[in-house]
Formats: C-alpha cells, sequence, structure tokens
C-alpha cells in the first residue's frame, strides 16, 4: 500500500471512530505540477494522479458505508469532488498531469454517480476555475501572469470564496438532491470557451 493509499485509510479510520453515518463527503485534496512537456517528471506526475484521482477514488471507496448508512430516497448522501475547470479546457500552463487528473475525477465523478444512484447517493463535481489559493499563488502574485489568464476569462476575475462556496452548499443541501453525475463549472465563463 503507497502512502496516498495509508492516508486514505487513515482518514476514513478516524471518520469511523467519530461517526457512523456521513451526510456528505467533500474530496478536496489536490495537487499540480508544472513543467514543459519534455521535462515533466515521472514523478510529478504520479504525485498528481495519485493524490487528484486516486485519492479521490479510495477514500470515496473507504466512507461509503457510512454514506450508505444516512442515504434515503428523498434525501441522499453526497459525495462532491473538487476538479477544475482545466479538466474541461486547455490550459494555458504546461500542467500535464494536474489537467489530466482532472478530467479523470470529472469521469470519475459520473461513473460513481451512475453506480451509486441506486444506493441513494448523488455524486456530483464542481469544476473551479481561478480562485486564489497557495496552489495558484504562481499566477496571482505575478501580476504578467495573472493578466495573461484573466484575458481569457469572460468574467476578467478570479473567483472569490462564496462564488465556489455557494455551489457546495447547493449540491449539500435539499435544493441539490435530484441532481447526480453533473460537473459544475464555476469558473467565470472560461469552460464556455
Amino acid at each position: 500500500m503507497n502512502r496516498g493509499a495509508e492516508g486514505c485509510g487513515s482518514l476514513a479510520a478516524e471518520v469511523r471512530e467519530r461517526t457512523s453515518a456521513l451526510d456528505i463527503l467533500v474530496n478536496n485534496a489536490g495537487a499540480t505540477w508544472g513543467a514543459p512537456l519534455e521535462e515533466h517528471p515521472v514523478a510529478g506526475w504520479d504525485k498528481v494522479m495519485d493524490t487528484n484521482v486516486r485519492g479521490t477514488f479510495l477514500l470515496t471507496r473507504e466512507l461509503l458505508p457510512l454514506l450508505a448508512e444516512r442515504a434515503a430516497p428523498d434525501d441522499p448522501a453526497r459525495v462532491i469532488n473538487i476538479g477544475s475547470v482545466d479538466g474541461l479546457v486547455s490550459p494555458v500552463m504546461e500542467s500535464y498531469a494536474y489537467s489530466a487528473s482532472k478530467a479523470a475525477v470529472h469521469m470519475l465523478t459520473r461513473h460513481l454517480a451512475r453506480y451509486l444512484a441506486d444506493r441513494h447517493i448523488t455524486v456530483n463535481a464542481i469544476a473551479p476555475g481561478l480562485f486564489p489559493s497557495k496552489m495558484t499563488a504562481f499566477m496571482t502574485e505575478n501580476p504578467d501572469v495573472m493578466a495573461m489568464v484573466l484575458d481569457r476569462i469572460p468574467l476578467r476575475r478570479a473567483g472569490t470564496p462564496d462564488d465556489v462556496g455557494g455551489t457546495a452548499v447547493w449540491l449539500a443541501s435539499h435544493a441539490g438532491a435530484y441532481l447526480t453525475g453533473a460537473v459544475i463549472p464555476v469558473s467565470g465563463g472560461l469552460a464556455t470557451l
């Protein structure tokens, strides 16, 4: 078992110690790696795929019994995966593993949604665009790069916590109970290009 799988197992065990049922699981762990194609290391590819795709799959699998315990036809348990607009459109940066992993998260979302619907568990993904974070600091802290990135976004701004938080709250609320298998871009219109 690799470190990522061990981490998912440990986290799931800790959750099981604290509760016997789970209403909502948000898979939000993420890693990225940027490098020119000719220099992109296999270790970087593996790290990003393990965190973004394998971690999402393993944690959902580990916590499935707790989600099923809470699930009901009129109030399903929820899984919300955090993908990325880079999994929907070709990114401007050379982040091959990241965009491929987020496209995989989107397909995993659809696959799980189909499989878990009979168990009254919805699975949806949010595909954020540019949001200031530790992961995007190399863009948001560089005025030239930021201008180039904002020029591609139809709303010409980065997202705010309210932009993405409202989508997550909606998916987790009763209002989102009839939606499953959706990948919702929260990207200022970037996914429409």
